[in-house]
């Protein structure tokens, strides 16, 4: 069997605006420059939109650099190598290092977001390991990323949750990283491996949902408790404690190959 892959999305900085691409350079830590940076509090933890929705309103350009956009704010030219100082950062439980990107940048995050923040870039120097409890004996790593390299999702699971809701809900709500066509509703669920010629991503754990699924894209906003409450109604994973929608994926081969819209995967089940 195959699917087709119809959408590819990167999010350069954590929890803020996604970029759509036609084609996309696939990395050990997922797609090329997916969570690469982060705002940080000045004690270096991460925020997101579950406490600062008005991230979703921060727009990134990828170029020799990274430039930013919001409402109200000139745009904002990051550069890759502005040689700042390596910092301790946290994403969850992981303690890692992030390359400061300067007080032009700090100065601009914490005057859109109202709160002293920095701008911190990935530091490779210190790779994340994701899970073994998932990722099983495969290497694999990630960025600031919460956990995992790539989101899936299907469109037909989308269809299925939005003929529940009373309002249907954009993709973009529960921002993945490939979106594919051509299976019933959670087939993802079932999948194993999704391979494309020296490309293979496994399937390794169910992305359970937070309220940011709940924070109008466009907006920058919280509009209500959906896709939450319905949600818990019928895809609450007792095991992970949590309503699952989404699978995350680790990149077991194919780094350095490009993926791109319209492409198909085979795939093999669990």
């Amino acid at each position: 069997m195959s699917v087709q892959l119809t959408d590819l999305n990167v999010y350069p900085i954590k929890s803020c605006r996604g970029i759509a691409l036609e084609r996309a350079r696939l990395a050990a830590t997922g797609l090329a420059d997916d969570r690469h940076w982060m705002l940080v509090r000045p004690n270096g933890r991460f925020i997101t939109q579950r406490e600062y929705p008005r991230m979703a309103l921060i727009a990134t350009a990828l170029n020799s650099g990274l430039t930013l956009n919001a409402p109200g704010m000139p745009a904002l030219e990051v550069s890759r190598n502005g040689g700042g100082e390596s910092r301790a950062v946290t994403v969850w439980k992981f303690v890692g290092r992030g390359i400061d990107c300067g007080e032009d940048a700090a100065a601009w995050v914490s005057k859109f977001l109202e709160t002293p923040l920095r701008l911190v870039m990935f530091d490779v120097s210190v790779p994340r390991v994701c899970s073994p409890e998932w990722a099983g004996e495969t290497p694999a790593i990630t960025e600031f990323s919460d956990g995992y390299p790539i989101l899936v999702i299907s469109r037909a699971s989308l269809a299925e949750l939005n003929s529940r809701l009373p309002k249907a809900l954009p993709m973009e709500r529960f921002r993945p990283n490939v979106v594919i066509d051509g299976v019933d509703a959670y087939d993802e669920d079932r999948m194993h491996e999704l391979r494309a010629g020296p490309v293979t991503l496994r399937i390794v754990k169910p992305c359970t949902r937070c309220a940011i699924t709940t924070t109008d894209q466009q907006q920058g906003a919280v509009d209500g408790v959906e896709p939450l409450k319905t949600l818990k109604e019928y895809r609450f994973d007792k095991e992970l404690r949590g309503v699952a929608f989404g699978q995350n994926v680790i990149v077991v081969s194919g780094v350095g190959e490009s993926l791109r819209v319209g492409q198909t995967f085979d795939v093999t089940w669990k």
